[in-house]
């Protein structure tokens, strides 16, 4: 039976909340290293090739593994095709422009990727959050990649991007996750009660935020990026005092794409604001 090789469900990842955090280190990235070049969008080329690369690899897996019919193999192999020739493509403008050692950053995540598809074949990849951080953390790599392109060199700045990025996704997967936990409560809890399944996400988001304020105080980080850490941490009060029962997965989603859109604008903003006060 003939198939038409464009399948949405398999060129384009159906985990919508999943771009934030690719496009948040990526962005954060462009910006603050203040300078766009060639080598800045085969960057973008090479990123979201990688990034899309995963859907269709994914879907082979589930039909080698029986949990999807045959007829998605033929459209899976040909996007795992195209996005794999696009990645190589934007790996080869950056090797044009003089940027081929950022490849290397791209070597962690070959291993987290295996996990994933590992998981996969077993049937045992959803709600594993400790492969979830894992992975944006090799997603993070995106802000110091971009920050060295417009800097035009290697500043240690760089990995702090990378780590206040990935330390942002990390406490974003954890509180999707309790707001996900909260959905089939059907009366409220003790404040107490709430405080307590809530413990893991609270600590993530105000240790970010106790931390990124202790650097900024040390002269490490500029001076108003307190503020987007200062956002995070007080949305998950409001998620805990709040809970999400009864509420639509798609609903707690698109509120988290929100708040993640916010953070990575105020990050923007903050980080330019100290460089041009600087």
């Amino acid at each position: 039976m003939k198939q038409s090789l464009w399948q949405k469900h398999i060129a384009i990842t159906q985990e919508h909340g999943s771009w934030v955090f690719l496009f948040s280190p990526l962005l954060i990235g462009l910006f603050a290293g203040a300078r766009w070049t060639a080598a800045s969008g085969w960057l973008i080329v090479a990123a979201l090739a990688v990034f899309l690369f995963r859907q269709p690899l994914t879907v082979i897996v589930k039909v080698w593994s029986k949990r999807r019919g045959p007829q998605d193999l033929a459209p899976a192999c040909f996007w795992s095709a195209f996005y794999g020739l696009l990645a190589l493509i934007g790996l080869a403008g950056l090797w044009w422009e003089g940027q081929a050692q950022l490849a290397i950053l791209a070597l962690p995540g070959l291993p987290v990727f295996v996990w994933y598809l590992y998981l996969v074949a077993r049937r045992a990849e959803r709600r594993q959050l400790g492969v979830e951080i894992v992975a944006s953390g090799v997603l993070a790599l995106a802000a110091p990649a971009a920050y060295w392109i417009g800097r035009g060199t290697p500043d240690p700045m760089g990995w702090w991007l990378w780590a206040l990025a990935w330390f942002q996704s990390a406490a974003s997967i954890v509180y999707a996750g309790l707001r996900l936990e909260q959905r089939p409560w059907k009366t409220l809890p003790s404040v107490r009660q709430r405080l307590r399944v809530a413990a893991r996400a609270l600590a993530y988001t105000w240790f970010n935020l106790v931390a990124v304020t202790a650097l900024v105080l040390t002269g490490v980080l500029p001076t108003l990026l307190p503020l987007p850490f200062l956002l995070q941490a007080a949305e998950t009060v409001y998620g805990t005092l709040r809970p999400a029962a009864g509420v639509k997965p798609t609903r707690i989603g698109v509120r988290q794409l929100i708040v993640s859109t916010l953070f990575t604008v105020l990050f923007i903003v903050a980080w330019r604001l100290s460089a041009d006060a600087s």
